[in-house]
């Protein structure tokens, strides 16, 4: 009996050590960021928040990866590493990207993991994961960030020694030894393989079937010392590996196999391999080029025509540099970096539209002169160009023809050596490549607030709203497929030069989304005293010191430093944040598509800014509120939690504005401020600031020139903008008439445009059109005819007219006799009645 119960007893124990240790399991696992990033569990957290609020499960780094470098090229070979978190020596390591791309990695002498990227068609954000168990579980996670190859840093690829020889070897003069260079600290290695890669796409255009694919062809050289340099002398390829006419040149590790996909390498530049093209190039250049180019032109006539789905180009070059939510720098011909205008000669600064055509992927360029005036390719071998694929590639990548760089290399670059560089018969590509003009182009409406905050709305109505919390400053939809686009705003109290906070308010913070886009936010930093700007990302930190582009889900970023944010959205909306000092400056920019559909603190956009100051509720002020009137009408566009966009990751954020009023009733602001002559503020400020209303107020209400400064410069910046996207109206582009020619490439209200022709032919309806404010062309179209045809068609309209004449008198004399001979009959008949009646009376 004893023993029986002694067995229970030893059972039963063995039952609670079980459940006790299964629990302890389960707690660990429900406090493990194991397969949990992004989440917030019940004792700890892997959110991105978890850091700054020191509240991160203690294996948040170990599982939540963060990684050195962040970014490279699309072309894979970069060598990551895995930092904060050591790894077992005898690890096996395999990295996954995308759910199905698998990368050998390795375990360095120091314990830190390290992941090589893989070869990607796409751009943007890719998530990866992590294995150490050679690719049985993988229960780690992290962000790899693919770049645009063009965009990639020059300073981490190969360089081709004078670029233009090598994409004009082989025409006539182009010979010789060609030569890369790199940097050899980037591939850690003695010898290294120099391969040869070359880009095709296959399949039907436009269908499921069409891919695009990087092949390795061939080596040029191996166990090449590194030492950073390479020279060759090229030799014509053979078949098949002259049909590859893109390329980019690739070195490896000599202990690495040629041609292995994802292994640690060195890109040089994609560029058109003329170096490498068949020996029938080498021989007659032009007619080789000719010949393509017609096939290009053939094929082209059998593809869709994606000219009629992209938006045209702004009218001049204030208005290309001032649209940022639409437009933005060409790399290949950037005014802010001298102007190196390589296919666009005459031209001193070309933007690209940032997205791509919807149904066909297709992308606009526009290029401008030192005039500012665009660049016609009807006029000059420079002008502007559309593109089947867009450049920069658009969303969903991966296929054609939305691969970054390459789809555009493709059907728009190569095509141009064809036609236009290798041969003279550019002709045929402006047929299918013509610019688009500006006719249809309207500007962005603008609207901005600054300082202690300073609104002018989108139909430029102003006021000042200095409330302390979160509010709504632009809702609205631009289009049915982007969604809803959400602007918010965080105002806090200014600091003065003393550090103390005076009765005003500014920007601190922006975070907005358009449909179900990635959430942005930027935020003044609270670690620089110089001002600088932080991006949040769905919440978490991104910097910028890699990259100053990022391609994220339904919006791009751009900081080119640490002052200036602008966010682009698919609508085509486009957002400016500067940072002034302590406080952010905003400027919006939105297309027409948006115009009766925005409600905010940024009115109503409809041309009308008699409805601008409109309450939540619907109610609307008129345009002589007083400023307490329009500061409760401000107060009622106050968010709440559950529809805010911002990130609350620091004590402050949860307890000033996660867990307090939206909007701050305690706060008071100084509604008004005279002229204090014995303000010790007074002289400098009158100085500084003139007859700027707003500056001056700031620099009062704040006791800070420092702070009116800023308000200054933001009013004036906006004041340039509005002036940069003045409407101007075109009237479009004019031909040369057949036979003759004309003087004149500008197409603007008061342009003329002279037009004469060639000897032995006489010009036929207008000499000179001049451009109305109607948007049509003065006079009757231009014709040039030939003399010869002239006198054969006045010898012709001659004889015509003669032979008209004459029928019309032989008409005539055919009609006198008949009329004649009635009259006689007439007489006869009469003369037979008079005689009847004569017999009658006898």
């Amino acid at each position: 009996m004893v023993k029986g119960n002694t067995q229970k007893i030893q059972l039963f124990c063995l039952l609670t050590t079980g459940l006790v240790a299964y629990s302890a399991l389960q707690t660990d696992a429900q406090n493990s960021c194991e397969n949990s990033c992004g989440q917030r569990l019940a004792k700890c957290s892997c959110h991105v928040t978890c850091e700054s609020l020191e509240t991160c499960c203690q294996d948040y780094r170990e599982f939540c990866l963060r990684i050195s470098p962040r970014s490279g090229t699309l072309m894979g070979g970069a060598d990551f590493v895995i930092v904060g978190a050591t790894f077992n020596a005898e690890a096996t390591i395999v990295c996954k990207f995308k759910s199905d791309i698998l990368t050998n990695g390795y375990v360095d002498k120091e314990r830190k993991a390290h992941c090589i990227s893989p070869l990607l068609y796409e751009n943007g954000r890719i998530p990866f994961e992590l294995s150490t168990d050679n690719g049985t579980t993988f229960t780690r996670q992290g962000t790899w960030v693919s770049v645009h190859h063009g965009k990639f840093s020059p300073f981490k690829k190969s360089i081709l020694v004078n670029a233009t020889k090598w994409q004009y070897y082989g025409t006539p003069n182009v010979m010789g030894q060609l030569t890369l260079i790199w940097n050899s600290s980037l591939l850690p290695a003695t010898s290294v393989n120099v391969e040869l890669w070359g880009y095709k796409e296959h399949g039907s255009p436009y269908s499921e079937s069409w891919k695009g694919e990087w092949s390795y062809l061939y080596s040029l050289a191996t166990a090449v010392t590194n030492n950073g340099i390479f020279k060759f002398t090229p030799q014509p390829a053979a078949e098949p590996y002259s049909e590859w006419e893109i390329g980019m040149l690739r070195l490896t590790d000599q202990k690495q196999a040629v041609g292995k996909l994802n292994v640690r390498a060195l890109w040089s530049p994609s560029h058109a391999l003329a170096w490498h093209l068949e020996e029938t190039f080498r021989k007659n250049s032009a007619a080789w080029a000719y010949k393509k180019c017609l096939a290009w032109h053939k094929t082209e006539e059998m593809l869709p025509d994606f000219l009629q789905e992209i938006i045209d180009c702004p009218c001049t070059l204030a208005q290309s540099r001032a649209d940022t939510g639409r437009f933005h720098t060409d790399y290949g011909c950037d005014i802010e970096k001298g102007s190196i205008c390589t296919y666009h000669p005459g031209a001193v600064h070309c933007v690209r539209a940032i997205q791509a055509s919807p149904q066909y992927g297709a992308g606009q360029q526009c290029c401008y002169d030192a005039n500012g005036r665009q660049i016609l390719t009807g006029d000059s071998i420079g002008g502007s160009t559309p593109d089947r694929g867009h450049d920069w590639g658009s969303p969903p990548y991966v296929n054609p023809p939305r691969v970054p760089g390459f789809s555009h290399g493709l059907y728009d670059v190569i095509s141009f050596y064809y036609c236009c560089l290798w041969s003279d018969h550019c002709q045929y590509y402006f047929r299918h490549r013509p610019s688009s003009g500006c006719r249809t182009y309207r500007p962005p409406k603008v609207g901005t607030a600054f300082g202690d905050p300073h609104l002018f709305t989108f139909d430029g109505a102003n006021f000042t709203f200095n409330g302390r919390g979160e509010y709504t400053l632009i809702k609205g939809e631009g289009n049915s497929t982007s969604g809803t686009l959400r602007i918010q705003g965080r105002t806090d109290l200014i600091e003065n030069i003393n550090g103390k906070h005076e009765n005003a308010t500014g920007l601190t913070a922006v975070a907005m989304q358009e449909g179900d886009s990635d959430v942005i936010e930027v935020r003044v930093s609270n670690h620089s005293s110089n001002g600088s700007l932080e991006v949040l990302l769905n919440h978490g930190f991104v910097p910028f010191d890699e990259q100053n582009w990022m391609d994220l889900k339904g919006v791009f970023v751009y900081s080119a430093n640490p002052q200036n944010v602008t966010v682009m959205f698919a609508s085509g909306a486009g957002v400016e944040m500067r940072a002034r000092g302590t406080i952010l400056s905003i400027m919006v920019l939105l297309p027409e598509t948006f115009v009766n559909q925005t409600e905010g603190l940024f009115g109503v956009m409809n041309n009308d800014p008699d409805d601008d100051f409109t309450y939540k509720n619907g109610s609307v002020l008129s345009a002589d509120a007083s400023q307490e009137m329009l500061y409760k009408m401000g107060a009622s566009w106050a968010i709440e939690n559950q529809s805010s966009l911002f990130t609350y990751d620091s004590q402050f954020l949860l307890d000033s504005y996660l867990h307090a009023p939206k909007h701050d009733l305690d706060f008071t602001p100084i509604f008004h401020v005279s002229d204090n002559p014995e303000d010790p503020l007074y002289a400098e400020m009158l100085a500084m600031c003139k007859e700027n209303k707003f500056c001056r107020f700031d620099t009062l209400v704040t006791k800070s020139l420092k702070v009116g400064n800023a308000t200054k410069v933001s009013y004036e910046s906006y004041v340039t903008l509005i002036e940069s996207l003045e409407p101007v109206t075109s009237c479009g582009f004019l031909e040369d008439p057949k036979n003759g020619k004309k003087k004149g490439n500008f197409y603007l209200i008061g342009a003329l445009v002279n037009f004469t022709c060639n000897q032995g032919h006489v010009l036929s309806g207008s000499a000179t059109r001049t451009c109305l404010p109607t948007g049509q062309w003065s006079g009757e179209p231009t014709f040039c005819i030939s003399e010869n045809i002239l006198g054969i068609v006045l010898g012709t309209l001659l004889a015509v007219f003669s032979l008209v004449v004459i029928g019309v008198i032989l008409m005539l004399n055919e009609k006198r006799l008949k009329m004649n001979k009635a009259k006689m009959a007439d007489t006869s008949h009469e003369f037979q009645n008079t005689r009847m009646e004569k017999t009658e009376n006898m």
